[in-house]
């Protein structure tokens, strides 16, 4: 597989991007990454038997763009039947996957070369539905940052946003003892999500919701070099974005999108467009990492199974990740 400074060289595809490497018809990205050998691996890290849910409840959050859903139930018999449907649903309004039709970049398109008429509702391109006739299974390794940085008596800017390199990702991947693995599944704990339940108060996370503000990994060609080159499956964290929202001032992304009409100088930063449509990443956002984080640190596992159930929607663009850790 290319590494990311040989596809910044690439003249048969856009620079930059994976397009092509998994075929011309790709449409799981970064998913290919997982073999059935790793699987198999994953399957050898259950030792103890225990599941970890690592699922927000779909009511969790209320977002300006993404509002609450609406729950009925309903029945035709008095004594017998009940059944109940969901209304106001977004698919990502809560722990989710974003599929490869989230984000297109706003200069070459969409990942693998697809035409933004290939991408509708119900039919083309892209689709959450590869994710889930894939039925993602694979090795998850956690990176507990926030333990991390206590051990070591600092924390996380989790209100405004602070962003943080790959340094700190390797930092604390020496300290859990873990390595990595092509394939693997990498989690973010930065503490956010635990506060945003108990620590914020109501105003807290209401501004939050207005202009969603969280840590995450800077924007820098570096990050998305060291993510590649790992070559995760999925990249996921328990935040709403991954990257650091707001993006820092220092992205190089902006220059790379000079001259594209109707960008927000906050969306130019951001490495979305780069991640999703250009490598193909699969981006977990929301996860619910405290309980399984716990239990890492008392017994000193941070790899374990891990597997993510996308909705087997037609066109969908993302998805509840339905996602449990197995240890």
């Amino acid at each position: 597989m290319l590494s990311y400074r040989e596809l910044m060289r690439r003249t048969d595809a856009p620079p930059g991007s994976a397009w092509g490497l998994h075929g011309s018809n790709d449409q799981i990205g970064t998913i290919n990454f997982i073999t059935p050998e790793s699987v198999k691996h994953a399957a050898s890290l259950v030792r103890k038997g225990m599941t970890f849910n690592l699922d927000c409840a779909l009511d969790a959050f209320t977002l300006p763009h993404r509002p609450k859903i609406k729950h009925v139930i309903h029945g035709k018999e008095q004594h017998f039947t009940r059944d109940d449907y969901v209304d106001n649903f977004y698919l990502q309004s809560s722990t989710q996957v974003d599929g490869l039709r989230h984000f297109r970049h706003p200069v070459h398109g969409f990942y693998n070369f697809t035409r933004a008429e290939d991408v509708k509702v119900g039919a083309g391109r892209l689709g959450i539905e590869h994710y889930a006739e894939r039925a993602i299974a694979g090795r998850g390794v956690l990176l507990d940052i926030e333990r991390y940085l206590a051990s070591n008596d600092k924390t996380l800017d989790l209100e405004n946003g602070e962003a943080f390199g790959i340094d700190l990702l390797e930092a604390v991947a020496k300290a859990e003892n873990v390595s990595f693995r092509p394939g693997d599944i990498l989690m973010l704990r930065t503490g956010w999500l635990n506060a945003y339940f108990h620590k914020f108060d109501q105003t807290q996370r209401g501004r939050l919701a207005a202009r969603i503000a969280a840590p995450g990994l800077a924007q820098s060609h570096e990050s998305l070099e060291w993510l590649w080159d790992h070559q995760f499956s999925i990249i996921a964290a328990d935040t709403p974005g991954f990257e650091a929202v707001p993006p820092v001032p220092t992205s190089p992304f902006p220059e790379l999108l000079k001259g594209v009409d109707g960008l927000s100088p906050r969306m130019a930063a951001m490495m979305h467009p780069f991640l999703i449509a250009m490598l193909g990443f699969c981006l977990g956002e929301l996860w619910n990492l405290d309980g399984l984080a716990q239990d890492c640190a008392a017994d000193g596992a941070y790899d374990m199974m891990v597997t993510v159930k996308p909705l087997n929607l037609p066109g969908g663009v993302g998805s509840p990740a339905n996602v449990i850790a197995i240890k």
